[in-house]
């Protein structure tokens, strides 16, 4: 019998061949992006500390101070936010009558609106102004739905209700009207990605948060703040950057950050970087006395040297939560060893 025997000779022609061929190699290309989807948002096995969470900053009211609490607070990291039981970041909003996010872009006293917690809820202190305490369990009788938008991505939101309305509109508007407080209804992110953040490989809609520019997690790297202020005449506070974590390296490498792919604070809490953070010119505002810099500073200095290709300067990184955890100050944190 001859030994040579050819796939031709089990009936096949050259042409059939030839397809089988192409139809496995299109089914081996697709099998490895389907796997590299998969396989994209793996956690590292390897962990390296890198240094320590020094503080953590939970902003409740978008624009506004971040929440007073014990040094030895103890936080959680959830799909829409760090915070302390129903106390969320970004969980409330300010807008104009037309509907229209507020910010301290516009009105930079925001900063001076100091939030508390309560056992249930808030209390608001801002300078001139009685405190203000909002329950929780009273937002849940509310049912007047507002449609507003952050930058550009729409989200439908609840009232607060009348007295809350009042007691901001007098602070930043030094009138009775024209502001009022929203609040995030859901249990979880429904907001679409921030069409800026597209492109971004590994984010993905759930990283949208609650009422964030961009993202429901972002942390700064205090070696990278502190080389920015040998660069400025007046150094800034990290806290005008609004990160939520900020990081103190045990060796400073500033800008490191830009080359990480993973964070892990703590023992569980793990954090995928989805993006770097491009800076507007709320970093301007002085968050002690609430003045924006003459000198357009410190976004001209980071315009000098930290633009890359971007419309805006990047400091920092954006980051979606891919396993949740508690995290408290002087946690280790960990990035990837590859």
């Amino acid at each position: 019998m001859n030994q040579n025997i050819s796939l031709n000779g089990y009936g096949l022609s050259n042409k059939l061949l030839i397809g089988m061929g192409v139809s496995l190699i299109a089914v081996g290309g697709a099998g490895y992006l389907v796997y590299r989807h998969l396989h994209r948002d793996v956690m590292p096995s390897k962990w390296r500390r890198v240094g320590k969470l020094q503080r953590v900053n939970v902003f409740p009211v978008k624009s506004c101070a971040p929440l007073e609490v014990d040094p030895q607070q103890e936080y959680d990291c959830d799909v829409l936010g760090v915070g302390i039981g129903n106390v969320r970041d970004r969980k409330f909003m300010l807008v104009n009558d037309n509907n229209e996010m507020i910010t301290a872009r516009g009105y930079s006293h925001m900063v001076k609106i100091q939030p508390k917690a309560l056992p249930n809820g808030l209390v608001f202190s801002a300078p001139g102004m009685p405190d203000l305490e909002l329950d929780f369990k009273q937002l849940k009788t509310l049912s007047e739905d507002v449609h507003t938008s952050v930058f550009g991505v729409a989200i439908d939101v609840m009232l607060c209700g009348s007295r809350f309305d009042k007691w901001f509109s007098q602070f930043i508007l030094k009138k009775d009207f024209g502001v009022k407080l929203v609040y995030y209804p859901y249990a979880g992110p429904v907001r679409k990605t921030c069409p800026d953040l597209k492109h971004m490989p590994y984010i993905t809609q759930e990283d949208s948060g609650t009422l964030n520019d961009a993202t429901s997690y972002m942390l700064m790297n205090l070696a990278s703040v502190d080389d920015l202020n040998t660069r400025l005449k007046t150094p800034v506070d990290p806290l005008q950057f609004r990160g939520n974590f900020e990081l103190k390296m045990d060796v400073d490498e500033p800008y490191s950050e830009d080359h990480w792919q993973w964070i892990r604070i703590g023992n569980d809490a793990v954090f995928r970087i989805v993006a770097p953070c491009t800076r507007c010119i709320f970093p301007n505002i002085n968050v002690q006395t609430a003045e924006r810099n003459a000198d357009c500073e410190p976004l001209k200095t980071l315009r000098s040297y930290r633009l890359f290709n971007y419309s805006s300067p990047a400091l920092g990184v954006h980051m979606g939560l891919r396993h949740p955890g508690n995290v408290k100050v002087n946690d280790v944190i960990y990035v990837e060893d590859k």
